[in-house]
Formats: C-alpha cells, sequence, structure tokens
C-alpha cells in the first residue's frame, strides 16, 4: 500500500517515464513481504536499455525491473535505496521520507 505522495507527484513521474527519462518517486509504502520498510522508490524509464543500464551503475540486474503497463521500473528498498538516492543527489527525498 502506497501513501505520501500527491496525485500531481504521480503524473509527474508517469509522464517523465513514458517520455524516456530516468524518473525517481519515493514514497510511504507498507508490504508484510518486507516489514522493515517503510518506503520505496520507484526508478522508471519506458527505454529499457536506458533503465537498464543506469541499474548496471548500482548492480542492480535487469530481471529485477518490473514491468508494469507504460511505467517499467526498478523497486528500491533499505540501504540499497538510501545509497542510490544520495548518489543522485535527491538529498529531497533522503530528508522528505527522512531515511
Amino acid at each position: 500500500m502506497a501513501f505520501g505522495i500527491h496525485r500531481g507527484e504521480l503524473n509527474r513521474w508517469k509522464e517523465a517515464v513514458k517520455s524516456g527519462e530516468i524518473a525517481f518517486l519515493t514514497h510511504y509504502w507498507l508490504d508484510d513481504r518486507f516489514p522493515e520498510a517503510k518506503t520505496v522508490t520507484k526508478v522508471g524509464c519506458s527505454d529499457l536499455e536506458k533503465l537498464s543500464s543506469w541499474g548496471e551503475k548500482y548492480g542492480l540486474k535487469k530481471e529485477w525491473i518490473h514491468k508494469r503497463d507504460e511505467f517499467p521500473h526498478y523497486d528500491l528498498l533499505g540501504e540499497t535505496q538510501k545509497m542510490i538516492l544520495e548518489r543522485e543527489r535527491l538529498t529531497d527525498h533522503l530528508s522528505r521520507f527522512k531515511l
């Protein structure tokens, strides 16, 4: 279950993904499979090669891409999430969600 974002943020992420940009969306998240995770960052791009190449920089495997409709994406959790947000200089995500 996702919460903590506004529809406008989601729509901007979707538009960026559809246009072939590497786009980041962090939100609060609860899933019984990952009880330690309180947030997730979705990193999406409609260009699968571009997304896969981006992921390789961080040791993410191409097989980990969720191929959902028009919005293929990686789900980042925990220390990997924090490390990538830091390296991408997305300090607003880090501070907003207290990561």
